[in-house]
């Protein structure tokens, strides 16, 4: 059997390597455009920062073994034809049109029984004025980093401009600051990381500013300026700004030009229209990766969501098809985890602004906490969010923001959304526990109570926005701080009654009846205890303010 794969970085060596392992008779034959083979793409921003020292790291196996065209002819007995671009599919016929990219490089063709596209994404570059200086890169493939690497070696304090606040945006902007750039986000959304919920991206906006990173969302790129023919600012419907590199970082597409032009099915999201077993609309031709239109597994709708580890995945499910081993691809949830300087970003699942647009009537917490005991140290920081539908009980998606373990928990959602876990099966899960790894109650667990209890109608939620604008419209109700006098000199929030939770059974009589109560305390665990109180003492209106002060992101008074 021959087997022709177009694309050699993620999918299309996994398809091949796996082909090989089970088939070892077939004929392999990967044709790659580019000159590198088989690199971890989502390592590049730590490249630039030099956490990853060489560039043979990127695609060299556990053992340090590069793997280029070499390795996979000795290890794996495939052929790799790298800097040799596909030019045409003849699907009648089914026969591939190929060219060598060097000077004078012949074309030739192809004969396949079956045919693998694994032609990627490729970057949205926007027609504006500048796009062509000096200094304007984007960060998709090796040669894109070794470019930043080169601009950033032997300078000093450049001003960078990055356009877009998505994963790469973000991640590649530590890098920056650590090289010691001065770094300015500009991002055309009212958010970054649109993977998230406002709330939970305005903390991640809140640290990146901390460590000296300006961002400016809701502010849309205009032109790039030069001098000699070499970056020097941006110009956007805010204002100017010096930059002498620009970092085009709005998102990708899938590329999906071979596929059209052969007459492939393209599907409603742009990407390869696929069935679940990586087939196209031609029984002979598969596709898997970033080129591929994907179904999400909670709502069962067209989606793309562009990653790595799902390219990987399909590459294997499509693998298994091609050599007569049945296997399916579920769908994704667009589980994704990032670094931002301290914080563990991670989201999964449905957002709650998302849920909402598919007809959702949702449900939400967020819920603070250490991600180990308190007592424990190297405690940390986390926030959680979770998503679920009130009719159903369903969780529908979680989301996790702080300097704490988020990846596990959100790891924990995953699998509680592919095995359709409601919000009650998720908090009784049989997690393990020892002090140096978690609370005892781990946080999602935690996380997944408090919203029960907001299913069942034991606790009413208010979010930190819903509370900053009664403040702004001057509505009259008790903003009731319920932590002790020393937390309350440590940081306070504005226009707050201070009534420690265990005098407050005394001081009913200071908050008014007539008059909507919104509790909170660090967490707003003690939230939640005084709003009980306030209950049970006949009180009508009482809210618990979701995550206290640790989740407000206003104006507060520190000492």
């Amino acid at each position: 059997m021959k087997i022709v794969i177009v694309g050699g970085v993620a999918a299309g060596p996994k398809v091949a390597a796996r082909v090989m392992r089970i088939n070892p008779e077939a004929e392999v034959t990967v044709v790659e455009k580019g000159e590198f083979l088989s690199y971890a793409g989502c390592g590049l921003p730590y490249y630039v920062s030099g956490v990853v020292k060489e560039q043979a790291e990127l695609m060299s196996t556990p053992v340090g073994v590069v793997r280029d065209s070499v390795f996979f002819q000795k290890v794996k007995n495939f052929e790799v034809l790298n800097a040799v671009e596909a030019t045409d599919i003849d699907l009648k016929n089914r026969k591939v049109g190929i060219k060598g990219l060097g000077d004078g490089a012949a074309s030739a063709v192809l004969d396949y029984d079956k045919l693998v596209l694994c032609t990627g994404s490729k970057p949205v570059i926007p027609p504006l004025p500048g796009i062509e200086l000096d200094g304007v890169h984007k960060l998709y493939g090796v040669e894109d980093a070794e470019a930043i690497k080169e601009k950033l070696a032997g300078q000093k304090a450049l001003d960078v401009v990055i356009v877009g606040g998505g994963l790469i945006g973000v991640e590649v902007t530590e890098a920056l600051v650590e090289s010691g750039c001065r770094v300015t986000i500009v991002e055309m959304q009212s958010q970054i990381m649109t993977m998230l919920d406002p709330e939970m991206a305005k903390q991640v906006e809140l640290h990146m500013e901390s460590k000296g990173v300006k961002v400016l969302t809701g502010t849309r790129l205009q032109s790039i300026q030069g001098e000699d023919g070499k970056v020097s600012g941006v110009t956007t419907d805010k204002g100017e700004f010096k930059a002498e590199m620009v970092i085009m970082s709005v998102g990708v597409r899938p590329n999906v030009d071979l596929a059209k032009a052969a007459g492939l099915s393209i599907g409603v999201t742009g990407g390869i229209l696929v069935d679940n077993q990586m087939r196209t609309s031609d029984p002979d031709v598969y596709a898997a990766g970033d080129c591929v239109e994907m179904t999400h597994i909670v709502t069962g709708k067209p989606c793309y969501v562009p990653l790595g580890s799902t390219a990987n995945k399909q590459g294997r499910v499509a693998a298994n098809n091609i050599c007569g081993r049945k296997d399916t691809w579920p769908g994704v949830l667009g589980s994704t985890v990032c670094k931002v300087f301290d914080f563990c970003v991670s989201a999964t699942g449905l957002s709650e602004s998302r849920a909402k647009a598919e007809g959702y009537e949702t449900e939400t917490v967020i819920v603070p906490g250490p991600d180990k005991p308190h007592f424990m140290p190297g405690a940390k920081p986390l926030i959680l969010k979770l998503i679920a539908d009130k009719k159903t009980r369903k969780l529908l998606g979680a989301q996790a923001v702080g300097m704490g373990d988020g990846d596990k928990r959100i790891n924990v959602a995953v699998m509680a959304l592919t095995c359709r876990m409601s919000v009650d099966d998720l908090a009784q899960v049989d997690l393990c526990y020892a002090p140096p790894y978690s609370p005892a109650m781990d946080n999602i667990l935690t996380a997944a109570n408090v919203l029960r209890n907001k299913l069942d109608g034991l606790i009413k939620g208010i979010r930190a926005e819903e509370v900053k604008a009664w403040q702004n419209r001057g509505d009259e109700f008790t903003f009731l701080d319920v932590r002790s006098p020393a937390e309350f000199e440590e940081v306070s929030i504005p226009g707050t009654k201070l009534i420690p939770l265990g005098k407050l059974r005394t001081a009913l009589d200071e908050i008014p009846r007539d008059k909507p109560v919104a509790a909170f305390c660090k967490i707003s665990l003690r939230g939640y205890e005084a709003a009980l109180i306030l209950n049970a003492a006949g009180y009508k209106d009482v809210y618990v303010m979701d995550g206290g002060v640790a989740v407000w992101p206003y104006e507060k008074k520190t000492l």
